[in-house]
């Protein structure tokens, strides 16, 4: 793989090569991707969506909204660093009017939208639709889709679902929100489809990137970019370089920042949590600056800052050290876990997964979200089904009523109205889940 190629201007439905140097500097093609994301409906109901603890009443409690802004903050300042050092390295990309603020803003607006695929409930809500497909009442559908359709309804992946609705069309809105190929590729964390599912140990085949639905427009962009084809046999690509960053500006984030919510919130004893903070920044903490903070709160942000600029520290040396191995797809695993603190984000990772994700809040609301989209899928599916079959009843056609019209478009395969209706879902804010929900079910009017 070539920078030149992987910052790649285009998007969807251009017919000439868009260039660098041609730019408006004052709004750059890359600062416009930013701008599409934060003005779409779909990044605009991750402030109603849960990060870690569900519609909580305390005010410091992130939500997804807040986390993707975070850690669009760490995504740019990992890209301008690295972007710095990549243009000294290769100076073709200065002369072709690239800047290290370039770097910065594709991978900021990448991770901005890292998580705008996600259903309601958190990651329990991947789960829920994957299971009402392969245990729930969805199973019936199994052979009448592919294998691979049927792998994407019982694997359902907000990584992919992200895919969709950064590109999908719609009627006079050809290629979705038509961001750059650059940006898309770098949002790309597995660009391969779900089957064969996690064919090796490369960090790449962790999960899959697309659905079925969206192959030719994922195809387009990984042969645009010149992204290094992973397998023969299967759809699978090595990852966009910026990939990397966008994957570190994450970990750093939700490792961190989960943990803080943790403390602040009472469930993780302070004393207890602190010796782990200081753990992963003895080389920068100022003891006395520390010792003066009289508040926790304070305390709590004060490691939290130099944690995350620890780890930045870390990222981009680790990214930089292995530029070369990045481009051929050999650097097989995340950056996080080649650095030099991984034992203490794993120890900081399991206090949070025993303390936090296991708290009874957290359990609660994983287990109202199963219900609720088994539900809202089994009704909203049904009588889209039974609309083109021909025979819906009343009650189809007054759930049909509550659905919006783009998820109605008319097909005769299955498997794409299935998928408008689990991409309706997956849009939903918990709060509106739950009232939609009500809705169906008869408690309230």
């Amino acid at each position: 793989m070539n920078w030149e190629q992987l910052l790649s201007l285009k998007r969807f439905g251009d017919t000439q090569k868009r260039e660098r140097i041609a730019q408006d500097e004052t709004r750059l093609g890359f600062d416009v991707d930013f701008d599409r994301i934060i003005f779409s409906t779909a990044f605009r109901s991750l402030q109603d969506k849960t990060q870690v603890i569900p519609l909580s009443h305390t005010d410091f409690v992130h939500t997804r909204l807040t986390h993707s802004l975070e850690v669009s903050v760490v995504g740019r300042t990992l890209g301008r660093r690295v972007g710095k050092v990549l243009l000294e390295r290769h100076p073709n990309l200065v002369n072709l009017g690239y800047t290290f603020n370039d770097f910065g803003a594709i991978v900021a607006a990448a991770s901005i939208s890292h998580d705008i695929g996600n259903p309601p409930f958190g990651h329990s809500g991947e789960k829920a639709i994957g299971e009402y497909f392969k245990t729930g009442k969805g199973a019936k559908y199994k052979d009448k889709l592919t294998e691979k359709e049927y792998q994407d309804l019982i694997d359902f992946e907000g990584n992919a679902n992200g895919f969709k609705i950064l590109t999908e069309s719609r009627v006079a809105i050809p290629g979705g929100l038509r961001l750059s190929y650059a940006t898309l590729g770098a949002f790309l964390k597995y660009p391969k489809e779900s089957l064969p599912k996690k064919p090796t140990h490369h960090i790449a085949d962790k999960k899959y990137g697309f659905f079925q639905s969206d192959k030719t427009a994922f195809l387009d962009l990984v042969q645009d970019l010149g992204m290094k084809q992973k397998s023969d046999s299967a759809v699978s690509f090595y990852r966009h370089p910026l990939a990397y960053l966008v994957e570190a500006a994450d970990d750093i984030c939700y490792t961190i920042i989960d943990f803080e919510d943790g403390i602040n919130l009472g469930l993780i004893e302070e004393e207890f949590a602190l010796e782990y903070m200081i753990k992963l920044v003895k080389d920068t903490i100022d003891s006395r600056k520390y010792h003066s903070l009289k508040h926790k709160t304070d305390r709590v942000s004060y490691l939290r800052a130099l944690a995350i600029g620890v780890l930045i520290n870390e990222a981009v040396s680790i990214f930089l050290a292995n530029e070369e191995a990045i481009l051929k797809g050999t650097f097989e695993k995340s950056l996080l876990e080649k650095c030099k603190y991984e034992a203490q984000i794993n120890d900081i990772i399991k206090i949070s997964v025993d303390k936090i994700y296991k708290s009874t809040e957290v359990v609660e609301k994983e287990v109202a979200g199963y219900r609720i989209i088994a539900d809202l899928l089994d009704v909203f599916v049904n009588a889209l089904n039974n609309k083109f079959d021909g025979n819906p009843s009343n009650f189809d056609t007054l759930v049909l009523n509550l659905l919006p019209e783009e998820y109605q478009t008319e097909t005769d395969k299955l498997y794409i109205r299935i998928m408008q209706i689990c991409s309706y879902i997956s849009r939903m804010s918990d709060s509106y889940a739950i009232r939609v929900h009500k809705k169906i079910t008869g408690n309230t009017i």
